[in-house]
């Protein structure tokens, strides 16, 4: 039989055949509790019956378990011999009947992967506290169940759990004879249900809406999250957020929130930023904050909140029939998050964050090898664990933003609301949202979809200004450049909807808009008729207010002006895209790191927007370490920790500006003066005024110290000792791994590649202090070990390590030519790898080939100037 890994071909041949009616789940989880007895994976009992029905009678399918081993399978009261049926990953059924009852006895084990039941021990007080994430295929890791998304069904769920246990799971519960009984589901698929259950720190409010016809919706809201981060639980703020979230959503959908209560639990070592399980949405809980962060944090917490609560219409209500469809739930999602954002919360500069920082995802995944369209070719689950990425998240997103444009806005939500009402329960394809939109838009959607939904790659949108002898404008045209991307290119030229902005200076020095034209760019060169006769621009902006998704090039005038200038432009989102657009030159080898980096240090101190500041910080960063010529490295690396510094001390005392620039000068830290002055923040031997040095600011700043020899195993132990969280253990970890040490480098790799001991999230923080780019001689050994071991990797860990390890320690910090010949040399012997291994192999490469392309670009730079 197959292995654990379903294709696309055997979904559709199961959904051809099986329909489920429900499913009724009983897990008995206090063996979570205590200490392990057992030989094998600390494990609990799962007991599953799944009623079903079979259109072709006789005919074979399988049920889907991962488990240790299973105790008894019944098919229609028969007993089947686990050894017989069972082999690890699939249930065989054979000779079905057209009605037909499966249950199956399990021993299931507890995750320390964040994939199926995660088991976590708070360092604290010794807590258990256990999860469930499924999405995309990891039910089969809890309960035995058909794992395809178009297979929906109802379902109950009973838990029994340790005597001072709270349980929760999808549907209202209540708890009767030790056991935790929960109402049924509507139906829904298998990646969606949930459980979580411990001694969690529960809060609870209601919401409440009356509808015109006098209607009245009741939702009732939780939120939970550890005992230890109780003290720092803002739940108003999440209740706050959550309300003007429903309260947008009832306005524009429709169409009642279809899942009763409304819970949000915020958990531990969780692999992603949260999942929208219906009435049970789970979040990592480092969006509880346990010391000052700046108001990016905050909004980036609401949009996820956002985002997960437009699932419940995009994604559990109507869910796609197949992963290659995923970007029907998270492109929606992703916009509706920033759409509902702007329109419901107090977070009304969501645009920028959305093109400023989600964009640049969606850019960079664009640019790989790997691009796909937004409509993927998802042959299997590896595939399907893969895509989600900025292309469907992001690209997705910007694509719908530009939808909107094109379409209006009460044509788009038109088509929604009847999408909803259609499908409602169901499952869907690409088609079916296109037929809502074209009877709402009266557009043909099928061209627009072929450019936007089917097709790969990222244009190039570049002004051609061209002025009359008065000095007024004669012609303005836009010109576009398909995407080229080895090793296919991708020469789709789309259709554009764009505002066309000119600006020129003030006499006060001010960059502003002074005339603007909404235009359809099409082809490879397009004239705005609209702006012949204006004034000539200082600053020609060819994607003004950020309508479609391109990369925005520059004239060589509004080029030098922003080079001179940028500090100018007052209006916020505008920077925004001019920012967003330079560092895409300097990725694209277009603009030296080094004129980047420049620019950082003359204008980030005048920006006003905080989460734009902050992704200024990271991008200088990233313009040092990888495009930078190695020569200019530490000139450049003084120079950002001097211009830091500066604007540290110059910036308001207490305001979140001082408290980035202190995060990003303790980053750029590494001259020994420098480095004492972090270390005398840290023990109070240095102040700076109004700038509070809290205990996570301290992790912030004992990182450099550990990275750079100054703080020991010693000092390490003795914050953890001060901090003796969770939390705090993830942060030591991080910076032991960071030391500048051979034997630490050693037993760092040892830790993630040769065991599997640690958990997830120590996998990840041991990762994260084990690359720092200071120590590039220090982790040269690594390269040729991290392409000897990655296949087994792969082989022998789950597939969420596999891919932290395979991203997380190819040797980027060994950039150099003999790198890429050897990932091209592993590429080359093997073909045979799995696609998903190999494509993150090819991500990882063309980073570093785009790297050395910069660091020519700089260094030519260099020569240049001297």
């Amino acid at each position: 039989m197959p292995g654990e890994n379903l294709s696309r071909d055997e979904a559709r041949e199961r959904a051809a055949l099986l329909s489920v009616d429900g499913y009724e789940v009983s897990l008995d989880v206090r063996s979570a509790v205590g200490e392990d007895t057992g030989d094998g994976p600390r494990a609990f009992r799962s007991v599953t019956t799944i009623r079903f029905r079979c259109n072709e009678p006789g005919a074979s399918s399988f049920a889907d378990l991962l488990a240790p081993s299973v105790t008894a399978v019944s098919l229609n009261g028969r007993d089947l011999d686990p050894s017989e049926v069972f082999d690890g990953s699939r249930i065989l059924l054979e000779d079905l009947a057209a009605d037909n009852e499966l249950v199956v006895d399990a021993q299931c084990a507890y995750s320390r992967t964040g994939e199926g039941l995660h088991r976590f021990v708070d360092p604290e007080d010794g807590e258990v506290y256990l999860y469930t994430q499924y999405e995309p295929a990891d039910s089969r890791r809890v309960f035995a169940n058909f794992e395809q998304p178009d297979l929906k069904a109802p379902f109950r769920f009973e838990v029994r759990a340790p005597e001072d246990w709270t349980v929760w799971s999808n549907g209202a519960g209540e708890r009767h004879d030790q056991v935790w009984r929960f109402a049924e589901t509507k139906p829904i698929s298998t990646y969606i249900t949930c459980v979580v259950a411990g001694p969690y720190h529960h809060v609870t409010d209601s919401y409440e809406r009356v509808f015109e016809d006098g209607t009245r919706l009741e939702i009732p809201l939780g939120a939970l999250c550890r005992k230890g981060l109780a003290k720092h639980f803002d739940a108003d703020d999440v209740f706050l957020v959550t309300k003007q979230g429903l309260d947008f959503f009832h306005d524009h959908f429709d169409y009642p929130y279809p899942f009763g209560k409304y819970d949000q639990a915020f958990v531990p070592e969780y692999n992603l930023g949260a999942m929208e399980n219906p009435g049970l949405v789970t979040f990592r809980e480092e969006y509880i904050f346990r010391g000052k962060v700046t108001q990016a944090s905050y909004e980036a917490r609401a949009n996820v909140i956002l985002h997960e609560m437009a699932h419940m219409w995009f994604g559990d209500l109507v869910t796609m029939e197949w992963w290659d469809d995923l970007w029907l739930k998270e492109s929606f999602a992703d916009f509706m998050g920033s759409f509902s954002l702007v329109g419901a919360t107090r977070f009304t500069d969501g645009w920028i964050t959305f093109a400023n920082r989600r964009k640049a995802w969606a850019y960079r995944a664009d640019q790989l090898p790997s691009t796909h369209p937004v409509t993927a070719d998802i042959r299997d689950l590896q595939d399907a664990k893969l895509n989600f990425d900025g292309i469907t998240y992001a690209k997705g997103a910007s694509v719908l933003k530009q939808l909107v444009a094109y379409v209006g806005q009460d044509a788009f939500l038109e088509g929604a609301r009847r999408y909803f009402k259609r499908h409602a329960y169901g499952n869907t394809r690409l088609g079916d949202l296109l037929a809502v939109l074209e009877e709402t838009s009266g557009r043909d959607m099928g061209a627009w979809a072929r450019s936007w939904l089917q097709t790969a790659g990222v244009n190039s949108l570049t002004p051609q200004v061209v002025l009359g002898a008065d000095g007024r404008i004669e012609e303005l045209a836009v010109i576009q450049e398909a995407s080229v991307i080895a090793p296919a290119d991708h020469p789709e030229l789309r259709p554009h909807r764009v505002a066309v902005g000119l600006y020129q200076r003030s006499q006060v020095g001010a960059l502003e808009r002074y005339a603007r034209a909404e235009t359809d760019v099409a082809g490879a060169r397009t004239v705005v008729s609209e702006l012949a006769g204006a004034d000539a621009p200082d600053l020609v902006l060819v994607n003004d207010d950020d309508l479609t998704y391109c990369k925005i090039r520059f004239d060589e005038t509004s080029l030098a002006t922003l080079r001179e200038h940028l500090g100018g432009l007052t209006d916020p989102l505008a920077r925004a895209l001019c920012w967003s657009a330079l560092w895409n030159l300097t990725r694209d080898a277009l603009l030296p790191a080094r004129d980047f980096v420049g620019l950082v240090l003359r204008f980030a101190g005048r920006e006003t927007d905080i989460g734009v500041l902050q992704m200024l910080h990271t991008w200088a960063e990233s313009a040092l370490v990888n495009y930078a010529a190695p020569q200019w490295r530490e000139t450049g690396g003084r120079a950002l920790a001097e211009g830091a510094l500066a604007e540290l001390r110059q910036a308001e005392p207490g305001s979140e500006h001082q408290l980035a620039w202190a995060r990003f000068f303790a980053t750029a830290a590494s001259a020994p003066n420098d480095l004492e002055l972090v270390k005398g923040l840290l023990d109070g031997a240095e102040e700076i005024a109004g700038l509070e040095v809290d205990q996570e600011l301290r992790w912030a700043f004992l990182e450099p110290l550990a990275a750079h020899g100054v703080a020991d195993e010693k000092a390490l132990a003795a914050e953890l000792a001060r901090d003796d969280t969770a939390s705090g253990k993830r942060h030591q970890v991080r910076c032991l791994a960071a030391r500048p040490s051979a034997a630490v480098k050693a037993r760092a790799w040892e830790q993630v590649v040769d065991s599997d001991a640690l958990s997830n999230a120590l996998v990840e923080a041991t990762i994260a202090g084990f690359g720092q780019s200071s120590q590039r001689e220090l982790l040269a050994p690594y390269a040729p070990r991290y392409f000897e071991a990655i296949e087994r990797v792969w082989t022998e860990r789950s597939i969420q390590i596999g891919m932290d390890v395979v991203r997380g320690l190819f040797p980027a910090l060994q950039d150099s030519p003999e790198t890429l010949r050897a990932a091209d040399a592993w590429l080359t012997a093997h073909e045979g790898a799995a696609p998903a291994l190999r494509r993150l192999v090819l991500e990882a490469r063309d980073d570093l080939a785009r790297a050395l392309r910069g660091q020519e670009c700089d260094a030519a730079a260099g020569t240049s100037s001297d």
